[in-house]
């Protein structure tokens, strides 16, 4: 979805953007910056860095606590066939020791999206080979729900000059639509979860900078995400027929997404018509 150009962004009750509240203009600690340089601060750097290195050392020691495996095995996959190379090396693993498999599986899911580390629609896929679908949907959910919070955390701490650096006319699009919503936002928040019209990445950046409150970003997130939970995870369980991650998206299940999507916007709708008349 393209975003309008010569949009003029109001927040919340109509209150205009003032100066240090305008898209890539200031950071959270008032200094200007430009698009061509490093949009964090020292501070904010350090901050991201020091909140990184605690993860990736809580990772660290879980994977390091789990029993021997050929460690060489246990990549990110970034493909199909790295996938069905890690399903069935870890098949067995799982089965043994499932209790540590499923730790190690969602701390890795959950700290690829709080730090928006690509591969984790290969984690939904193997979720439904490994677990099944039942288990498989509500592992994804819970990972990415705890993902997509600790990202949306981090980004209320240093994410405000990284979006307005990267996405500034989609930031001041975003904006706008959200003010527009405000009364009905949890509606708005759950269409853009079911339906590809934002990327996930954008909205979990995104929303602490423009002001939508966590419990309605949480329990988007939370009910927005099953429906392409389950396309994923089911066609895992289908992994050695899948030739390409597009063919998790055809026509017929972008349209289905969409229709879930406007219906649940038809609350929307109908106070806005109420409005007007």
């Amino acid at each position: 979805m393209a975003a309008p150009r010569s949009l003029v962004v109001d927040i919340g009750g109509g209150r205009p953007l003032e100066k240090d509240e305008e898209i890539n203009v200031e950071s959270p600690t008032g200094k200007t910056f430009k698009a061509d340089r490093f949009p964090l601060s020292r501070w904010e750097f350090a901050a991201a860095l020091g909140v990184f290195l605690l993860c990736s050392t809580g990772l660290l020691c879980i994977y390091l606590t789990m029993p021997a495996a050929e460690l060489e095995m246990l990549k990110l996959p970034r493909s199909l066939a790295d996938l069905r190379l890690l399903k069935d090396h870890l098949a067995t693993y799982a089965q043994v020791y499932p209790a540590k498999f499923t730790l190690g599986y969602c701390s890795t899911y959950i700290f690829m999206q709080t730090f928006m580390i690509p591969g984790t629609i290969f984690m939904s896929l193997l979720a439904g080979a490994l677990f099944g679908v039942v288990r498989g949907i509500f592992l994804v959910v819970f990972n990415a729900t705890a993902g997509a919070s600790s990202c949306y955390f981090l980004s209320k701490l240093i994410g405000k000059p990284i979006v307005s650096w990267l996405w500034p006319e989609k930031l001041r699009y975003f904006q706008g639509e959200i003010a527009k919503r405000r009364e009905k936002l949890l509606n708005y928040m759950l269409f853009l979860r079911v339906t590809p019209t934002l990327p996930n990445l954008f909205i979990n950046l995104a929303s602490p900078i423009v002001d939508i409150p966590f419990h309605t970003f949480f329990l988007a997130t939370v009910i927005g995400l099953i429906p392409a939970s389950y396309i994923t995870v089911r066609a895992g369980l289908a992994l050695g027929d899948l030739k390409s991650v597009k063919d998790l998206y055809d026509f017929k299940t972008l349209a289905l997404l969409f229709l879930i999507g406007s219906l649940l916007l038809i609350p929307t709708l109908l106070k806005r018509k109420r409005i007007y008349e």
